[in-house]
């Protein structure tokens, strides 16, 4: 999966401190060097929200949600959000298809462009 170069450091430094080596590596290790269990897991991951000073209502599918909307908001299609998140049907990629204000503004002004334009080549054309 292709992923945004801004969080590429962040990433690395998470492989670097945290995960096995090599490509193989499990991303996420536990205190005896094996795969965490889901109750060590949980307490890992509680200590990380506090840490960075998250909600502590947190839970980590949450993080995969805001990816999935943010993919979404990008003007993926919904195969692409399907693709990227994992999903075999469109009805559980719809979950990510969240309509917001800011999105509505962005298709406007998207819109407001292609009439723009469209009118500004009728224009030209007819001169």
């Amino acid at each position: 999966m292709a992923l945004p170069a801004a969080i590429l450091p962040e990433i690395r430094e998470h492989l670097r401190l945290y995960a096995e080596p090599g490509s193989d590596g499990r991303l996420f290790v536990g205190p005896k060097g094996a795969s965490p269990r889901r109750s060590a897991f949980n307490k890992i991951w509680k200590k990380a929200v506090r840490t960075a000073g998250a909600n502590p209502v947190l839970h980590l599918h949450d993080l995969r949600h805001t990816g999935g909307t943010l993919a979404a908001q990008t003007g993926a299609t919904l195969r692409e959000v399907m693709s990227r998140i994992g999903h075999g049907s469109a009805r559980a990629a719809l979950i990510y298809q969240h309509a917001t204000s800011e999105r509505d503004h962005r298709i406007a002004e998207a819109l407001d462009l292609m009439i723009r334009e469209a009118r500004a080549a009728g224009e030209e054309a007819a001169s």
